[in-house]
């Protein structure tokens, strides 16, 4: 097995590595999304959301749950590279996937200190209540601006959309 997929973790295993860690005294940051057509923007993010503390845990939304929130087109790439793609990068610790609609029940069960998201989501932070029961905090995480899986689907599809 390669290093980056020693990273991808089933939820409930994860749960016990998260409590076996906090007890050792480290800070565990979670963040979630989709994570499709990873880019630039997403970089920044993550990287933003491992300086919050000691480890950073990213809840990724299956292919089924992003066609839920996105679309039937959506996701564009599938969960199994999806996952890959953020267990390769140094800032991430663990990678695990959540089916639900929203990361609440998976905050619940990892119990981390931070919660990370983006600034254009100050409206609603889902389980942010479950991590400030706990004394724990959310941290809202600056946006890069013109950098979006949306945006960048937008861009191909005018560049290689049907007829050029």
């Amino acid at each position: 097995m390669r290093d980056a997929e020693k990273k991808i973790w089933l939820r409930e295993a994860l749960a016990r590595e998260c409590a076996r860690l906090r007890a050792a005294g480290r800070i565990i940051v979670f963040t979630n999304g989709a994570f499709d057509l990873m880019h630039a923007g997403h970089a920044t993010y993550l990287e933003f959301a491992r300086q919050q503390g000691d480890v950073l845990v990213v809840g990724l939304n299956t292919d089924a749950s992003v066609r839920r929130y996105k679309g039937e087109k959506r996701p564009i790439v599938a969960e199994p590279y999806r996952a890959r793609m953020l267990a390769a990068l140094e800032c991430v610790d663990y990678v695990t996937l959540f089916d639900e609609d929203e990361p609440k029940a998976l905050i619940a069960e990892l119990q981390p200190d931070v919660l990370v998201k983006a600034e254009d989501w100050a409206h609603y932070v889902s389980g942010r209540d479950v991590v400030e029961a706990r004394g724990g905090k959310v941290v809202l995480a600056p946006m890069v601006q013109g950098l979006s899986t949306t945006q960048l689907i937008e861009k191909i599809i005018q560049a290689y959309g049907a007829g050029k």
